[in-house]
């Protein structure tokens, strides 16, 4: 029997999982689900995407949060197309493609892709254009146009482009002797018709809008009591004779190209990673180009011109009126308009981390001695936790080794600061940093070029596998023997996201938690990846086996008449293996219930297939980013957090880590947070069998559901001011 499902520590009432046999036919189909029985998940993913624009489109919301989702979405719809539908299309020009999870072509899946993307940055420039803005201008808040300005500001705002702006400007000819140049991706670029009065010749030129000036340039003050501003494009396009003295200005259009940008390394074949990495990053840029977003107004010579010289096709051409990116709106959140923006909510101690003693130094370790501490983010400082837990490691003259994986960490990370002061210090550290963090490469190297300056010992992972668990590890000698502190999450160590990301992590004084960690961490600065676990679940061996094998038991325990059933919050599920076990648990009588911030490419509420089955969604002011698998199993709950979604490569391309939670009051929390999330009460969007998701943020009378978000941040409150709900 693999050893992976000794799930317990000694003593514990596992034996029925231990003693459970899964057959294979337990996690492939045997016939009996429908053929189709999955969602696609590249439209699960425009749906989610769809669910953020809605926030945008909500008139209850805060006006400047709006303006936020409507950025979020823009950047989201980016990274969308740099990387999922640039790898679709590299798959078919390669004629390596395969049909999807639901059985469609490559090409027809890149259709239904491309029609759903057109229809929503419609309707997102919509809602800017007649939702947000015109209540942007309601709030004093105005973003003008050229045709807006009057005479007085026109003079001001040529000062301000003469000296600030004129000097950053390069434009591109494209004549015989200057051939059409790089576009760059996610640049946004103005199109310019010139025609010479002399020879009558026209010519084309390009400009590139300067990314490192302000989007929205402020207007002077007229003591109007307004915020003015003009899109940077528009102000540029408006001064185009400067740049072109003495030639007559025909058209100017904005455009912007997408290109694949996903980074390709073969480990195999790359002595150097580090370097084999770097060289990916600076050809990124120069990935063929997907996407071209230009004004509704751009005359089709120029278009002719863009779509010959950039290979697109017409489906690849995205007609939105202007302003093109709104992820330039981020700049507007910036604004200091307490009243447009979510209450402010200040993270609090976690209670069992808290001194005893007014004004004392809280002492993390005795804190984690005396019982584990579950972690919920942000609700929960992570600097006052996580950070403070590492910090006090890196200080502490008993602490002989700290073992940490880093996924993704900020800029300024007092993270990697606290493991570069231990191993200076003299302690062992080890960093196993995933240099391989889609679009964080370039970060994860410079720190893992520091961490090794100051003498931590940094390893990059297993070949062919992305090391995404998030872990820490603290040996400790008290009173002559070693004991270990370990710190598991379901996020990344990065101080900044943790003010956004909801997320949980368990601070425990476990032994057999330290042990686990201590053989995990041995096997990824080795070869392989170790068997026996006594509360992990790890990826990619054994996690997907344990997990099928828990759903597995829920059916036999239905089936049998036992009490049964299975709650889930992730990111995505799209992994068939999954999806099946959960429909074949479902037609046995468990109750399924998920909540999904994502992608889901399961089909709940189906007549003999998932009419057990019910799927939540939950978007707010805080990203929804913990990972929690809860089993009855017959009264003695079984939950796991962790850092893995239910997709093939955390299951099967990356090392993910779930542990298991022992803690009643934990385990109770946990159980209060699903009720929460899937009570009727509670704000949210159903998944309905056809893939479509419904919205449910008002009660029947008119009055608004509960935030699911709001409420936690009120319970959390509460527990520090007096009684602790766990």
């Amino acid at each position: 029997m693999d050893s992976l499902n000794n799930l317990a520590d000694a003593g514990a009432a596992t034996d029925s999982l231990d003693e459970y046999d899964l057959d294979e036919s337990s996690s492939v189909d045997d016939g009996t689900l429908p053929l189709e029985r999955y969602l696609d998940r590249e439209l699960s993913w425009l749906a989610f995407n769809q669910r953020v624009l809605e926030l945008a489109e909500d008139p209850t919301l805060p006006l400047l949060e709006r303006a936020n989702f409507l950025a979020i979405f823009s950047s989201n719809l980016d990274e969308f197309f740099m990387v999922r539908v640039a790898g679709l299309k590299r798959r078919i020009a390669t004629g390596l493609a395969v049909p999807t999870n639901i059985g469609t072509a490559p090409a027809d899946v890149l259709a239904d892709v491309s029609a759903k993307a057109h229809e929503l940055q419609e309707r997102h420039a919509l809602a800017f254009r007649t939702m947000v803005k015109p209540a942007l201008d309601d709030a004093g808040i105005h973003i003008e146009t050229w045709a807006d300005l009057g005479e007085a500001d026109r003079v001001r705002i040529d000062e301000i482009f003469s000296s600030q702006i004129f000097p950053v400007l390069m434009p591109l000819a494209v004549d015989p002797a200057h051939p059409f140049p790089y576009i760059s991706g996610l640049s946004l670029n103005l199109s310019i018709r010139v025609r010479s009065p002399k020879t009558g010749k026209e010519e084309f030129a390009r400009l590139k809008v300067p990314q490192n000036l302000p989007r929205f340039v402020q207007l002077p003050d007229d003591n109007s009591g307004l915020l003015r501003f003009i899109p940077l494009e528009d102000l540029i396009s408006n001064h185009l004779g400067d740049l072109f003295p003495g030639m007559e200005i025909l058209e100017h259009h904005e455009f912007r190209v997408t290109r694949n940008e996903d980074v390709e390394v073969d480990e195999d074949e790359s002595e150097n990673l580090l370097q084999a990495l770097e060289k990916q990053i600076l050809n990124r840029r120069f990935g063929p180009p997907i996407r071209l977003e230009i004004t509704d107004d751009m005359d089709d010579v120029t278009l002719g011109l863009l779509m010959s010289e950039l290979s697109i096709t017409e489906q690849e051409v995205y007609r939105l009126p202007a302003p093109l990116d709104l992820g330039g709106l981020f700049q507007l959140t910036r604004i200091d308009r307490p009243s447009l923006k979510y209450t402010k909510h200040l993270p609090t101690t976690a209670v069992q981390l808290l001194p005893g003693e007014p004004n004392a130094q809280p002492d993390i370790f005795a804190s984690i001695a005396k019982q584990d501490v579950l972690l919920h983010h942000p609700y929960e400082s992570f600097s006052t936790s996580v950070q403070a837990f590492l910090e006090q490691a890196a200080a502490d003259p008993n602490v002989l080794a700290i073992k940490q994986t880093l996924y993704r960490t900020s800029g300024d990370s007092p993270i990697v600061e606290a493991l570069i002061a231990a191993a200076e210090a003299g302690k062992a550290v080890l960093a196993l940093v995933e240099i391989k963090a889609r679009f964080d490469e370039t970060a994860n190297i410079s720190w893992a070029r520091k961490l090794e300056k100051a003498g931590v010992h940094v390893v990059y992972g297993l070949v062919g596998l992305k090391t995404h668990c998030k872990l820490a590890l603290v040996v400790r000698q008290e009173n002559g023997v070693l004991r270990h502190y370990s710190h598991i999450g379901t996020g990344n160590y990065n101080p900044k996201t943790s003010r956004i990301y909801e997320d949980l992590g368990l601070l425990t004084a476990s032994d057999t938690v330290g042990k686990d960690l201590t053989r995990l961490f041995n096997e990824l600065s080795g070869y392989a990846i170790e068997k026996k676990f006594k509360r992990l679940l790890v990826a990619p061996l054994h996690l997907r086996k344990g997990l099928l094998k828990r759903i597995a038991l829920e059916a036999e325990n239905a089936r049998n008449g036992y009490p049964s059933g299975i709650r889930i919050k992730l990111n995505s599920i799209v992994d068939e293996a999954i999806i099946d076990a959960l429909y074949r648990a479902s037609n046995a009588g468990v109750p399924v219930e998920l909540v999904v911030r994502g992608i889901c490419s399961l089909k709940p509420g189906v007549e003999g297939m998932s009419e057990n089955i019910t799927v939540r969604s939950i978007l707010g002011r805080y990203l929804e980013h913990a990972r929690v698998f809860s089993f009855h199993n017959n009264g003695d709950p079984q939950v796991y957090i962790g850092s893995s979604d239910m997709m093939h490569r955390n299951l099967d391309r990356r090392v993910e880590a779930l542990v298991r939670l022992t803690d009643p009051d934990h385990l109770q929390e946990l159980d209060a947070l699903f009720d929460l999330a899937m009570s009727p009460e509670t704000s949210s969007w159903h998944l309905e069998p056809d893939g479509a998701w419904t919205r449910h943020s008002v009660a029947e009378d008119g009055t608004p559901l509960e935030d699911m978000q709001n409420v936690l941040m009120r319970q959390i409150s509460q527990r520090k001011r007096g009684g602790s709900l766990r």
